[in-house]
């Protein structure tokens, strides 16, 4: 089952009624009407020991705007802000500098089942100390309709995520940047103290081993989000592939861009 992690003052709003969707920017799980999602309380966010289930949520409607359009009748259910400024700075906390009122944004209304007391929990993610990473990314028109992908395995090669991310509109070395900055968030959640990452962009992989510069001042913000991210990992190293070893990671971003585009026409 997905999961929907919230920090520990949301998920308290959850439980008492208060709070009945959420928004969610750069949707990696790819949620869809009907889709019963686990939602977890981060009452520690950098403790993982201390997260618990509260319960499930059915998610009963989604709609898509950009940030800068949300208004008064979006906030039904959902945390208020006091301004859009205020707005903004939340989300570049949760997401990076890299977000901005153009940004696309998933409205996500659920109704809520709370955990019955003295269910028995099982283990909501499964751990790993060291997480094996394969990221990828990819834009349609550089600049273009573009997405991010990524695999995770743990030590002794058995796969614990596959995921692909549709973005909107960036650059293929946005797209690249942000899937690697997913995984890395995804195995922080796993638990992981280290981190072997492999990607085929050699500008990528150079640039965060710091043996290129990077003179692309839009690449300035993720990099930077990347690296601050790699900070939380005992270690993490970057190696290059052949584009035929990062296949599962390349498929889940044409399978998200294949969806959009699929989606559209539908609309």
């Amino acid at each position: 089952m997905k999961t929907l992690k919230l920090d520990h003052d949301l998920a308290e709003l959850v439980v008492r009624g208060e709070k009945t969707s959420t928004w969610r920017l750069f949707d990696d799980k790819d949620l869809t009407v009907g889709d019963e999602v686990q939602l977890i309380d981060k009452v520690g966010p950098d403790n993982r020991d201390t997260w618990k289930l509260i319960g499930t949520a059915t998610i009963n409607e989604i709609v898509q705007k950009r940030l800068g359009d949300l208004g008064e009748a979006d906030m039904g259910g959902h945390e208020k802000f006091r301004s859009r400024e205020e707005m903004l700075a939340t989300y570049q906390r949760y997401y990076g500098v890299g977000v901005s009122l153009q940004t696309p944004v998933k409205i996500i209304r659920f109704a809520f089942t709370p955990r019955i007391a003295g269910s028995e929990d099982t283990e909501i993610l499964p751990r790993s100390d060291t997480v094996i990473v394969y990221a990828d990314g990819g834009s349609r028109g550089n600049p273009g309709p573009s997405a991010s992908g990524y695999a995770l395995y743990d030590d002794h090669g058995t796969l614990l995520i596959s995921r692909g991310s549709y973005l909107g509109i960036t650059t293929n070395n946005q797209a690249e940047y942000t899937a690697l900055k997913l995984a890395l968030e995804e195995a922080k959640v796993l638990g992981a103290r280290k981190v072997d990452a492999y990607m085929d962009s050699m500008l990528v992989i150079n640039q965060m081993r710091g043996i290129f510069k990077v003179k692309n001042r839009d690449l300035w913000p993720i990099h930077d989000a990347v690296k601050e991210l790699c900070k939380q990992f005992e270690r993490v190293t970057f190696t290059q592939v052949p584009r035929e070893l990062n296949k599962l990671a390349d498929a889940a971003v044409n399978e998200a861009l294949d969806k959009h585009q699929a989606d559209t026409r539908v609309r």
